[in-house]
C-alpha cells in the first residue's frame, strides 16, 4: 500500500492492550470451585490439574496474540487505508517470502500445542500405581460409586447411590415457593449443587476413577480434578486423580442425558487419610451383618405323665367251713 502507514504510538497501545487482557484472563485468584464471575479455568486441587491449566493458558494465549494480530491489522486496513483516503491497492499477488512465513509459523506453534498435549494425555492416562479404586456409575439422573479397594485389600459391599439433595429438589419445583438464595452450606449457596450422600475419598492418594454408566450417555465431571470423563453404557473408562488439599469439591454431569440433567450435582469430600479410613471403617461395619447368635439349647422333652393311682383292693379272706 501506497499511503498511511502505521504510527510506533499505536504498537505500544496495542501491546499494552495485550498485556491488559492477559493479565485479566490468566492473573486472577485461583480456586478450587468455579466462583461467578471467574474468567479463567481453575487451577485445580489436584496433582494433574496444573497440566490442564497449564495448557489451556497456552492455547488461550496463542489464539489471543493470532487474534490481535490478524484483526489488528484488518481493522488498520480497513480504516487507515481505505479509498475515501486516497488509498491505492499494491499490484502485487503473490509474495513467496510473506507465504512462507505465514505457512511455517503456524505449523510450528501445532507442534509445539500438539506436543504438550499429548505429554499431558499421556500422564492423565497413567493409572498405574494407583493406591484405591473407586468405581463410578451414571444413572438418570444419579450417580452410584462403589468403592473397590484401597492400599491393596478389596472392599466388600461399600457403595452408595448419591443425588441432588432434598432442600435443592424441593426448592427447584414449580410454585415451590422457596428461594433458590436460601439453599447454602454456610456460607456457600449451593443450589443444584449439592448431593445428598457425597463421594469421599483421602488426600494424598492417587485414586483409579473406572467410568461407566447403565442406561444413557453421562460425564462426570469435578473442575478440581482438571479432567471429566464420560460414562457409556458398556464401556469402561478409566482416570486417575491425586487430591492434595482437604475439601469439598463440587462438579456436574457434563453430556446431556435427559430432562433432569440439569439436576445430576457431584460432590466430593476429600478428609485426611486418617480420617478417611475411619469413615471407611465405620461404613464396611454397617455393612457387615452382625454375626449369627448360638441357637438356643432345645428344651428338656416332657417328664412322663404320672400313672393314675388305683384303689387298692384288700384281698378277700377265705373263711373254713365247720364241721
Amino acid at each position: 500500500m501506497t499511503s498511511g502507514g502505521i504510527r510506533p504510538g499505536t504498537i505500544k497501545r496495542a501491546a499494552a492492550a495485550s498485556a491488559l487482557f492477559a493479565l485479566t484472563l490468566f492473573g486472577g485468584v485461583a480456586m478450587a470451585n468455579p466462583q461467578p464471575g471467574q474468567l479463567n479455568m481453575t487451577r485445580g486441587a489436584s496433582e494433574w490439574s496444573p497440566e490442564a491449566y497449564f495448557l489451556n493458558n497456552v492455547a488461550l494465549g496463542v489464539c489471543v496474540v493470532i487474534g490481535i494480530l490478524v484483526f489488528g491489522a484488518m481493522f488498520i486496513a480497513m480504516f487507515r487505508f481505505r479509498k475515501s483516503r486516497g488509498a491505492v491497492a499494491e499490484k502485487w499477488s503473490h509474495n513467496t517470502t510473506l507465504e512462507v512465513i505465514w505457512t511455517t509459523i503456524p505449523v510450528i506453534i501445532l507442534i509445539v500445542l500438539a506436543y504438550l498435549a499429548t505429554g499431558g494425555l499421556r500422564t492423565f492416562a497413567d493409572t498405574t500405581g494407583s493406591q484405591m479404586t473407586v468405581k463410578v456409575t451414571g444413572y438418570q439422573w444419579k450417580w452410584r460409586y462403589d468403592y473397590v479397594e484401597y492400599q491393596g485389600k478389596a472392599i466388600d459391599k461399600v457403595g452408595f447411590m448419591s443425588k441432588l439433595d432434598r432442600e435443592s429438589d424441593e426448592t427447584r419445583q414449580l410454585n415451590s415457593g422457596l428461594d433458590p438464595h436460601n439453599v447454602k452450606v454456610g456460607d456457600e449457596n449451593t443450589y443444584l449443587l449439592n448431593v445428598d450422600k457425597p463421594l469421599v475419598v483421602p488426600v494424598g492418594t492417587k485414586i483409579r476413577f473406572v467410568i461407566t454408566a447403565g442406561d444413557v450417555i453421562h460425564s462426570w465431571w469435578v473442575p478440581a480434578l482438571g479432567w471429566k470423563m464420560d460414562a457409556i453404557p458398556g464401556i469402561v473408562n478409566a482416570a486417575w486423580t491425586n487430591i492434595i488439599e482437604p475439601g469439598t469439591y463440587r462438579g456436574q454431569c457434563a453430556e446431556l442425558c435427559g430432562q433432569d440433567h440439569g439436576f445430576m450435582p457431584i460432590v466430593v469430600q476429600a478428609l485426611p487419610k486418617a480420617e478417611f479410613e475411619k469413615w471407611l471403617a465405620q461404613q464396611q461395619a454397617a455393612a457387615t451383618p452382625p454375626p449369627a447368635q448360638p441357637a438356643a439349647p432345645a428344651p428338656a422333652p416332657a417328664s412322663t405323665a404320672a400313672a393314675p393311682k388305683t384303689a387298692a383292693v384288700d384281698a378277700p379272706v377265705s373263711q373254713g367251713h365247720q364241721g
